[in-house]
């Protein structure tokens, strides 16, 4: 028991650093000497637990995934209404508001075109459009589409669009709410001018 709870504390001091060092100076810019050497380890002890940096982002993603998973899961046995579509904005944005996750979102908006490349980027994408697809079942109109898409875009944006200085985490998740609400209420409601 000891080793196997040495072990993930070890893997998390890795996530954590090459977390760091990749948002600091980016990924194609980082290597795993220098992760090793931030942690104070030799790049042998960094390869028992991760092979490449690829494998680094991969568990990374790997725990977005399994709460997208239980996100979208929980949302389908429920009815596909408004009442569904709050809680599961809220239930993503308490997932995003919470432990490094914050950290994660910076990686990933800093990183995009290697994230495109890499197949834990593709896994992302792909859970990010079951999620938005979620958040506007019943109603599978263009632009329900795109509002349930953007009501996930206000909670990621809200930790590099919201530029506000001494803002408290509880603050933005408030504001990304909001604007999400907005994009969800109009989700299964008809839509008028149309000639």
């Amino acid at each position: 028991m000891r080793v196997r709870e040495s072990t993930s504390g070890t893997r998390n001091r890795i996530k954590a650093v090459a977390l760091e060092l990749f948002t600091e100076q980016g990924y194609e810019k980082t290597s795993l000497r220098e992760i090793a050497e931030r942690l104070n380890v030799t790049k042998a002890a960094l390869y028992y637990h991760f092979k490449s940096k690829d494998e680094i982002v991969s568990s990374f993603v790997e725990d977005r995934l399994e709460q997208i998973d239980s996100i979208v899961a929980w949302a389908e046995a429920q009815p596909a209404d408004r009442d569904t579509r709050r809680e599961l904005i809220a239930r993503y944005a308490d997932a995003m508001f919470t432990d490094d996750h914050p950290s994660v979102m910076r990686f990933f908006e800093q990183n995009q075109t290697v994230l495109k490349s890499l197949a834990a980027g593709q896994q992302m994408r792909g859970r990010m459009m079951q999620l938005a697809s979620a958040l506007c079942r019943g109603d599978d109109s263009p632009a329900a589409q795109l509002r349930a898409a953007l009501s996930l875009f206000a909670v990621h944006s809200s930790w590099f669009a919201v530029r506000t200085p001494h803002i408290t985490d509880a603050e933005r998740r408030k504001i990304a709410l909001e604007v999400a609400d907005e994009l969800l209420a109009r989700i299964g409601q008809p839509e008028t001018g149309k000639a």
